[in-house]
């Protein structure tokens, strides 16, 4: 009896975005061109912001952050998915896919809390502009950057724990292209319909209350900035724009995946690229192309590296 307690289960199958070795290939080339987009831009803003003494306000040591945890962030499944793509091994260790959905929610929740704490980074600049400096002081900032690691760190053990608790068997194909607690969960030969609530509670709770400080936090903003028009409102205001194209890019398609009832038809994979693969992509481009003091830094860089 206590045998049943344990996976019968040592690899699953990873079923991918399609069978068609055609769209196999092409995938391939759209998945390596996001993810070296994702690794050159977001590596490019932490050394510039790193390498600039001119970028060292909260909000670039944050968005720095930022950047860090989308190389993680993407490195988690880009890699996996571009081996299947092109050599087609859909097969993944039961270890390995354990390991893929911990460390996907380690960093997935650890951004979420980050996004949270530059939309507050932003409102007190705006709306507490004398009391800032004070506020969002270096130390303030690495204890809420440490933070945001161990809330990730404090949700993704709960999910991990509550997959590992469940016993495995056939059968082991997930419709995903990458291990994440509903498609595996949704494997196990038991009843799950409490797991789930739990995790939709854990996953889709987390991922819609962030969004609702967000918004709440814009809302003060906007307020803020229509009852005081001057220029270094409206450019911090300039700077929330990019920050909600952000945020709108990683927590809408969240909330649709993990905030459902259990039973509910699986979740398309398409829209899970979105969060996992375009979101981290567009991250470097919404912050840089909107930021003039990004790209006098990269410039200060790119000569620097000339010379």
């Amino acid at each position: 009896m206590a045998q049943d307690n344990f996976s019968r289960v040592t690899e699953f199958i990873l079923l991918g975005l399609s069978d068609t070795r055609e769209l196999q290939l092409l995938f391939f080339a759209l998945f390596l061109l996001a993810y070296a987009m994702v690794l050159l831009g977001n590596l490019l803003i932490v050394v510039t912001v790193r390498t600039d003494p001119k970028l060292s306000s909260p909000m670039y040591f944050l968005l720095c952050h930022l950047s860090f945890i989308d190389i993680c962030y993407t490195s988690v499944t880009a890699p996996r998915v571009l081996v299947a793509l092109l050599w087609g091994r859909k097969a993944i260790a039961f270890e390995g896919c354990m390991a893929q959905l911990f460390f996907l929610h380690f960093v997935g929740s650890s951004e979420m809390f980050l996004l949270t704490v530059m939309a507050f980074d932003r409102y007190t600049a705006i709306c507490r502009p004398l009391h800032y400096t004070a506020i969002m002081a270096r130390g303030a900032c690495w204890a809420l950057v440490a933070a945001c690691w161990l809330g990730g760190f404090a949700h993704s053990i709960i999910q991990t724990v509550l997959t590992l608790r469940l016993p495995f068997c056939s059968p082991k194909a997930i419709h995903s292209y990458f291990c994440d607690v509903l498609p595996v969960v949704r494997l196990a030969c038991a009843d799950t319909a409490l797991t789930e609530w739990l995790m939709a509670s854990n996953s889709g709770l987390i991922s819609l209350g962030c969004f609702l400080v967000l918004v709440a936090s814009y809302a003060l903003i906007l307020a803020k900035v229509r009852a005081h028009l001057s220029q270094g409102h409206w450019k911090a205001l300039s700077t929330c724009a990019s920050h909600v194209m952000v945020v709108t890019l990683l927590f809408v398609p969240c909330i649709f995946t993990y905030l459902r009832p259990a039973g509910a038809s699986p979740s398309n994979e398409y829209v899970c690229v979105i969060y996992t693969t375009f979101s981290p992509m567009m991250n470097p481009l919404i912050y840089t192309l909107r930021s003039s003091e990004v790209k006098e830094a990269m410039w200060r860089l790119w000569k620097r590296c000339r010379a």
